[in-house]
């Protein structure tokens, strides 16, 4: 009886005597958006999703006689015209994929939170750029999920000697502080924040109360020292970063580590950036040695392309401030079935049925009796508008069983009348298609780049309606 009550009650000792306050029951806290609720609820109240609630532990309620506000630090007040701009000291991480998404490389002070499917490499580009950050820097690695036994094979298989590396296998946040403090380190990695823990709270490692604490503390030493920080988060069965959702908002940087397992190709993709583009991706090949940087995806992706075969074409897309060639490929197969089977693989799948609605009805093709599967080679995914006209033109050479000439690329925005419309960074486009070796350019006519000039043997054609495309195909 003495125990529960003891649990159920806080008991505090001040001037005036023991003071008991009843203690509040647990509260649940949406993942995605931060409500608060006091029973679990399926659905959030606020932002509509399903399965977000998580249980936190109540913070112990404060004494009562404390005073309801502290006195108020003096806080000094500037005009903006009086403040000088910062000169953020940039480090080049040794990996120059990484350098690019990041803006030139990593800024002091900044706290970056790299996320990831569970072993797409993640530890594996840390460790790396790691090694050749402590060359000329002090580099501590926090890992809490691996011992520093297994952290000394890796290092070995990858060839890293790091002589000014240090690590730590801790989840204690208090420790790591600790350890923070003996080091003073210019780098620290995190190896994840999910695995850390704070005394302070009483909740399980992982939660949302944890997390946002144990960040909380990192973003505090990172301003403070001047240290730059890597936290590694990972992701729920939904794809995004597991914990409060807060926690994007309160880093400088969030980068996603994207790719599929079965594919050697791995895409590092800045979501947020403070200190640069949110534009920019960084690709890498992983190889029994570590990843590997690619600084030109194109002839890659390039490199085993059929170009015999129906159904392939060759597209053009921005990633960035960097032009990427890939190659679309689209089987089409009469059914039997009533119902035709449509597969997209790295491409919206309903951006294809929009494109095959308007095929179907601007040039009166016959899609609607035949299976349709699309896929972007290399385990890329295209989000760009300017991919339309590459997908349209695969899709009627795959229904019209007619090859694509292999010197040609298009790129271009597709309405629903069937005009093609203008995209942005044209002239880039064609000056990577020229370099990769191409000779016929179907563009829109309305991004024709005034006073481009092309080698001798270059064709620009600028189309104005996806019919040309069809016209343009039966001619050859």
């Amino acid at each position: 009886m003495l125990f529960d009550f003891l649990w159920y009650y806080g008991v505090y000792r001040s001037n005036k005597g023991i003071t008991a306050v009843k203690m509040p029951k647990a509260i649940f806290v949406c993942r995605e958006c931060g409500c608060t609720v006091s029973n679990w609820v399926g659905r959030c109240p606020d932002c509509g999703l399903w399965n977000t609630m998580e249980e936190e532990a109540p913070a112990a309620p404060a004494p009562t006689d404390r005073a309801p506000h502290a006195p108020a630090k003096p806080v000094e007040v500037k005009k903006l015209s009086e403040i000088e701009s910062p000169a953020y000291l940039r480090t080049k991480t040794g990996t120059g994929e990484l350098d690019r998404v990041l803006g030139g490389g990593l800024v002091s002070g900044s706290v970056i939170l790299l996320s990831g499917e569970p072993g797409i490499g993640k530890s594996t580009l840390l460790l790396q750029i790691s090694d050749a950050l402590s060359r000329d820097k002090t580099v501590l690695y926090v890992s809490g999920e691996e011992s520093r036994g297994q952290i000394k094979l890796r290092a070995s298989r990858l060839g890293a000697a790091g002589e000014g590396l240090y690590l730590v296998s801790e989840t204690d946040l208090d420790a790591v502080l600790t350890a923070v403090a003996k080091v003073a380190p210019d780098i620290l990695i995190v190896d994840s924040i999910q695995t850390v823990y704070s005394s302070r709270s009483r909740s399980a490692a992982g939660s949302i109360a944890q997390v946002r604490e144990c960040a909380a503390a990192f973003i505090a030493l990172a301003k403070e020292s001047g240290t730059a920080v890597f936290l590694v988060g990972h992701v729920n069965k939904e794809g995004g970063i597991s914990g409060p959702k807060i926690l994007e908002h309160m880093v400088d940087a969030v980068l996603y580590f994207e790719g599929d397992k079965q594919q050697t190709y791995r895409i590092v993709r800045a979501m947020k950036n403070r200190y640069g583009s949110t534009n920019e991706i960084g690709v890498f090949d992983m190889t029994d040695k570590g990843l590997r940087e690619v600084p030109n995806p194109s002839e890659i992706l390039l490199g085993e392309r059929n170009e015999g075969a129906g159904g392939n074409c060759i597209g053009c897309v921005m990633e960035g401030s960097r032009p990427l060639i890939t190659e679309i490929q689209a089987l089409v197969s009469p059914t039997v079935f009533p119902a035709p089977r449509r597969t997209a693989d790295g491409f919206d799948y309903n951006r294809m049925c929009l494109l095959l609605a308007v095929l179907e009805k601007r040039l009166c093709l016959r899609f609607s009796t035949s299976d349709v599967y699309l896929n972007i080679a290399g385990g890329l995914r295209l989000d760009e508008p300017a991919a339309d006209l590459s997908v349209a033109t695969a899709l009627i050479s795959g229904l019209l069983d007619r090859p694509v000439p292999s010197d040609l690329v298009a790129f271009g925005e597709i309405g629903l009348s069937g005009e093609v419309r203008s995209v942005t960074r044209a002239d880039a486009r064609v000056n990577e298609a020229v370099r990769l070796g191409f000779r016929t350019i179907l563009l829109p006519k309305r991004s024709l780049p005034a006073g481009i000039s092309v080698p001798e043997g270059v064709k620009l054609a600028p189309i104005a309606h996806i019919s040309e495309v069809l016209s343009y195909l039966l001619k050859k």
